[in-house]
């Protein structure tokens, strides 16, 4: 089988015989009961596959759809005029970067349909080409695609003056999708995200999100009938190929790859199409999406805000949250969601909220790695030993791996920002996800939070930190709110814990052991 790798052109992939999963049923409803629409789904999830074939079918190419469900369904296959805005190959890090891509693109549609007296501006000038495209069009209509709209705005965190800039560009060129709505047959826009208040989605309110509607739950990704049907022979070549039985196989790959939601309704799943194809073509799990790397946006957001990680996979959040992202970034929970760091896990029909959690293996454990790396700076020091720290905590040699922890901390070249306490609390819980244990951090108990509880076969570790106080302060801590009580009747033996970190020599400064 051929797996389109990379490949993000519907024309090449069916004339070329790469393997293609059907949504064109999903694609017809959509230009047979609306107009306008937005989607968001993280990077590498087909977005630019799905608006390349819109455009072909908008372009009315009949002979490409053969065997697919739209053949069918269609029956006048018009050919309207596609105007194409891929916002996605381009680098935003100046003032003219985005001037000078969408004046490239008006420049090519202008020889098409031609210029218009008094179009000085980039905004005017794309008015101007909508109506003339149109009024030129046998159908008298154009249909609009934009892919990425949101990168400028992404790759413009962290410069407030820029982010301004492109935000009032983009602003003044996508108002023209409701101010030509008379020369519009189809227009659908797609991002990461979805700005919100006083920003690009202020001035086009005739646009229907279908982002978290189950109708479109998986018009981009993968669902398990659609892997084990057109990808049937790639799975069992696979299983094969690592001496195991199909259904190991299939257990293995949903664990890997599976379980992004984007409704409510979270029995619709969709694998991760980029890392699943990878993964056939390979006949090997590896963590082919994080490989590709994490985008820049995350980590500036995460500079600015002193977000304790544990509650990314523990609070309820309500659909105007996840809806949109505040230009701010005060609350990062709508960007690791849209970004597809988490998905939807349950939904509560009394409060309208959701819960959310990591979607699979590949992303919790490549999120653990991409943040350990970022609170250490990308040092992992020769002196500090994964396999030897794993087994002293496993043996309960709780002296050795706290020296070796200490040392750690005081090898690395990190920086600190933000409030201390949260900045260590985030740095273990990372550290200590990446070694493969089951940790909790800030553990709800009836008098209070404990900071971190690390628990393994045989040993229940109960960490309190201070920053800048005495190790004897915060073993006081664990006593007061009784933090050991929940595991009273576990036969594990428990350590209590008081971990002093000092913000002058940036690390572990002194430790109390209680057993």
């Amino acid at each position: 089988m051929k797996y389109p790798i990379g490949i993000q052109s519907f024309e090449k992939i069916r004339t070329e015989g790469f393997a293609y999963i059907d949504k064109t049923t999903q694609i017809y409803n959509l230009a047979t009961y609306g107009t306008h629409y937005f989607l968001s789904r993280p990077r590498r999830f087909g977005k630019s596959l799905l608006l390349s074939t819109m455009k072909a079918y908008f372009q009315g190419k009949k002979e490409l759809f053969d065997g697919l469900a739209i053949a069918e369904l269609e029956k006048e296959w018009k050919s309207y005029p596609v105007l194409h805005i891929d916002l996605n190959a381009e680098k935003y890090n100046t003032p003219e970067a985005l001037g000078s891509t969408l004046n490239r693109l008006l420049l090519e549609w202008e020889k098409l349909y031609g210029t218009g007296a008094g179009e000085d501006t980039l905004s005017n000038r794309f008015h101007g080409v909508i109506a003339r495209a149109a009024m030129q069009s046998e159908n008298k209509k154009v249909v609009i695609l934009v892919d990425e709209y949101d990168k400028p705005l992404l790759e413009a965190i962290g410069k407030p003056e820029l982010q301004e800039d492109y935000r009032q560009t983009l602003k003044a060129f996508y108002s023209n999708i409701k101010s030509c709505d008379e020369y519009i047959r189809f227009a659908f826009l797609t991002g990461v995200t979805k700005f919100s208040h006083l920003s690009v989605f202020s001035g086009l309110n005739n646009l229907k999100d279908i982002s978290l509607d189950v109708r479109y739950a998986d018009i981009c990704g993968i669902t398990p009938l659609e892997m084990e049907t057109v990808f049937n022979e790639s799975v069992n070549y696979f299983a094969a190929k690592k001496g195991m039985d199909r259904e190991t196989m299939l257990a293995q790959l949903k664990a890997h790859y599976d379980g992004y939601h984007f409704s409510r309704d979270t029995t619709i799943s969709v694998y991760n199409p980029f890392s699943l194809i990878n993964a056939f073509d390979d006949c090997e799990m590896n963590s082919y999406w994080f490989a590709t790397g994490t985008p820049s946006f995350l980590v500036e957001v995460l500079q600015r805000v002193d977000y304790p990680l544990d509650r990314l996979t523990s609070e309820d959040v309500d659909a105007q949250t996840l809806d949109s992202v505040d230009m701010l970034f005060r609350d990062p929970i709508p960007l690791f969601f849209q970004s597809g760091y988490l998905t939807i896990k349950d939904y509560n029909p009394e409060f309208r909220s959701y819960r959310l959690g990591f979607p699979n293996e590949e992303v919790e454990e490549g999120f653990a790695q991409f943040m350990t790396a970022y609170y250490y700076n990308g040092y992992m020091g020769s002196n500090f030993s994964v396999r030897n720290f794993v087994q002293e905590v496993e043996r309960g040699e709780v002296e050795s791996f706290l020296n070796r922890l200490q040392a750690f901390y005081a090898d690395g070249d990190y920086q600190l920002t933000g409030k201390l306490e949260v900045y260590f609390q985030n740095s273990l819980l990372m550290l200590f996800k990446l070694m493969g244990f089951y940790v909790q951090v800030e553990r709800h108990t009836s008098r209070g939070r404990m900071d971190v509880t690390i628990q393994t076969r045989d040993y229940i570790y109960i960490l309190e930190l201070k920053v800048d106080k005495t190790a004897e302060e915060a073993l006081q801590q664990i006593e007061d709110k009784q933090y050991a009580a929940p595991f009273a009747a576990d036969p594990r033996k428990l350590f209590k814990i008081g971990v002093c970190f000092s913000s002058t020599d940036k690390g572990i400064g002194e430790w109390k052991i209680v057993e």
